[in-house]
């Protein structure tokens, strides 16, 4: 659960109050005056979110502005409070979601957020060419308003009002096309490793740039972004964040054509090791180690999204929509795909260790999640429950305390056949009530009284057994009726 964020105002109604006098009247400067006071009383108390300290800032340099005489130095002076305003702004903005371990442009993070390009292109030249000129500044001044207004003051006011929208993320696949064929390059041809070697390492930061898009994209509503402070979410904010991005790219490379072969033929691969063929090693291991060393939970998110794919219904899943590859005879899920993502699970296992140091954490894992589908009473396909069991003996092999758990899962699994009532059931149980008559056993009444019975006398005859079951014909007199309608004499039974 998300802790409460400290905000300045007291309440909404204070923060709808400054809204107003901001935006009710572009030239009312009495009302940016009160604005300004009310902002810079909060500051003194309380750090203030970026979007009302960059709101302040602009409003500090448009009174300025208005309020300076037609000289010079005053219009110079103007000039560098527009110009500082707007560059803290569009660095605020884009900073914190400078992610990843590769930097990524201003200006593709400020699409993202939505911000208008030219702003970000103002903010270049305030800071490394000729200062703007002033009516392009106070256009700039205008036009930041505008956003933090649509962007911050009314999401924060109207809670329920619809987030703002922002541009699609680009797709992953064609990055991880582009890295396949850079590597078959390579693997077929080893003196090429050193030409492709700057090439291949372009994708894999292209990728990491994809990642940290994928951050951005993960949730842009203003509860995510942080406008203010919160110290205590924004470690696990960045967790959810980079977890939802990974689960993206993982489940893009578990589309057929990219670590599974579309061919079936370069599937096949002998029982023991279960691990993926040499080929798919080679080609993938590169990237997959890359992306295990940038990022601590990918090796946990990597084997989650396998078995998750291996556990979901064929019929209701769309497998193979985006392919990697140039044609496919059938997108059709099969065996053959489940046996290779769990070669891909247990060779994941088996190379990395979780981030907690501990070899068996992501085996572990693997039997929580694996479990459910195999518990009694769960009747999967065979082919799915062979899958399964096969990939937990690999990944536990030489754990004897997960050996003996998945000894225990896998006995759970073998069915045990439903007899069916047959009508010669009957006889059979007849001829077993007659052999055990044919001892002619005498059982005796149990005895109340203080003393032993004597040895002449404990074994009295007793009256005759009842004749056991016996299936009823039409001339029993037995008629269907409800229990205690019928007397048992009236129904002569």
């Amino acid at each position: 659960m998300r802790l409460p964020r400290r905000v300045p105002w007291a309440h909404i109604g204070e923060l709808e109050q400054i809204c107003s006098w901001i935006y009710a009247d572009e030239e009312d400067l009495e009302a940016k005056t009160l604005a300004t006071n009310r902002l810079s009383a909060w500051k003194a108390v309380t750090a203030l979110p970026h979007a009302l300290e960059s709101t302040l800032a602009i409003l500090v340099a448009h009174l300025l502005d208005a309020t300076s005489s037609n000289t010079q130095h005053a219009a110079l002076a103007a000039r560098q409070a527009y110009a500082a305003a707007i560059i803290r702004m569009v660095n605020g903005l884009v900073d914190p979601l400078q992610v990843g371990a590769y930097a990524r442009s201003i200006a593709s993070i400020a699409a993202q957020l939505g911000l208008p390009p030219w702003l970000v292109e103002l903010r270049h030249a305030a800071t490394h060419e000729d200062l703007p000129s002033l009516e392009l500044l106070r256009e700039a001044a205008r036009e930041s308003l505008s956003w933090l207004l649509h962007n911050y003051f009314h999401p924060t006011l109207n809670s329920s009002a619809p987030a703002p929208t922002t541009p699609s993320l680009r797709p992953v696949v064609p990055l991880l096309k582009s890295y396949k064929l850079l590597m078959k390059i390579v693997t077929r041809d080893a003196s090429l490793h050193k030409h492709r070697q700057d090439e291949i390492a372009a994708v894999m930061r292209d990728i990491e740039r994809w990642i940290a898009e994928a951050k951005v994209s993960a949730d842009l509503a203003v509860e995510i972004l942080g406008w203010g402070p919160d110290e205590n979410s924004a470690t696990g904010q960045a967790d959810i964040k980079e977890k939802w991005a990974l689960e993206i790219l993982s489940d893009a490379l578990l589309e057929k054509g990219a670590i599974v072969p579309l061919s079936k033929k370069k599937r096949c691969t002998p029982a023991e090791p279960f691990l993926p063929t040499n080929a798919s090693l080679a080609l993938w291991t590169p990237l997959l180690m890359q992306l295990q060393v940038n990022h601590v939970i990918f090796p946990s998110v990597f084997t989650s999204r396998i078995v998750s794919t291996l556990l979901e219904d064929p019929t209701e899943s769309d497998v193979g929509a985006n392919i990697i590859g140039l044609d496919s005879d059938s997108l059709q899920r099969d065996a053959t795909y489940d046996e290779y993502l769990a070669r891909w699970a247990t060779w994941a296992v088996r190379t990395w260790v979780d981030e907690s140091d501990d070899e068996t954490d992501l085996r572990k894992n693997l039997i929580l999640q694996i479990a459910p589908a195999l518990a009694p009473g769960k009747s999967e396909p065979p082919q799915k429950t062979k899958t399964l069991t096969v990939l937990l003996q690999a990944a536990t092999s030489g754990f004897m305390n997960l050996e003996d758990t998945v000894e225990l899962l896998n006995s759970a699994t073998v069915s045990i056949p439903v007899q069916q009532w047959k009508t010669h059931d009957l006889a059979r149980m007849d001829e077993r009530l007659q052999t055990l008559m044919s001892y002619n056993i005498e059982m005796a009444e149990p005895h109340m009284g203080g003393s032993m019975p004597s040895e002449k006398g404990s074994m009295k005859p007793q009256a005759s057994l009842a004749s056991g079951w016996t299936l009823l014909d039409v001339h029993s007199n037995w008629k269907s009726c409800p229990i205690g309608v019928y007397y048992s004499k009236a129904c002569g039974v």
